[in-house]
């Protein structure tokens, strides 16, 4: 079993690092099995197909990211919450930029698959959200379009630096874009 788990690891490794480099359209099986140094055979043992490979890495490590999110619920008030949230974002991209650019380029593709219950930062943000609302810490009504601003806020950051527009890394940024959250929220 340790062999099959440290092919797996290999694997994904591989994938992430492809995925985030070429795009995973771009990305063929052959060249994930090169990357990894295993034959295609063994990587169709442990996926059927490049998608479930997608699907894999991608939900297992967006519902990762959730738990750690959840972890800032234990932040008291929300103003103090999104500086830990803009705190976890940037520092989780400074940390593993291949992950996080993985996990940035391919959300609506791997979305589709699942990733839409309890175990999903959207669904853990958005219930920051609520909870300040009821709390009367947030004047936006909307928590949909409260938590799509949000998102937005901590999102294109990263955005811009995969695409050359800002330079990294973004941890030193994430009190300025936590405040430009709060203010958003409390127009």
């Amino acid at each position: 079993m340790r062999d099959a788990s440290h092919t797996r690891q290999k694997i994904h490794r591989a994938a992430l690092d492809l995925f985030s480099s070429r795009g995973v359209a771009e990305t063929s099986v052959r060249d994930l099995a090169q990357a990894a140094g295993i034959a295609e055979g063994t990587l169709y043992r442990h996926y059927a197909s490049k998608d479930d490979l997608v699907a894999d890495l991608f939900l297992s490590n967006y519902a990762a990211f959730a738990e750690r999110l959840r972890t800032v619920r234990a932040v008291a008030g929300l103003r103090a919450r999104l500086d830990a949230v803009a705190a976890l974002v940037f520092g989780f991209h400074d940390a593993d930029p291949t992950l996080f650019r993985f996990l940035l380029l391919v959300q609506h593709q791997a979305l589709a698959r699942g990733g839409d219950g309890d175990d999903n930062p959207v669904t853990v943000l958005r219930a920051m959200i609520l909870e300040a609302q009821a709390a009367g810490e947030v004047t936006m009504t909307d928590p949909d379009l409260a938590c799509a601003l949000v998102l937005g806020l901590l999102l294109q950051p990263a955005t811009a630096l995969v695409y050359g527009r800002l330079s990294g890394p973004l941890l030193p940024l994430s009190s300025t874009v936590a405040a430009a959250c709060w203010r958003t929220l409390n127009p």
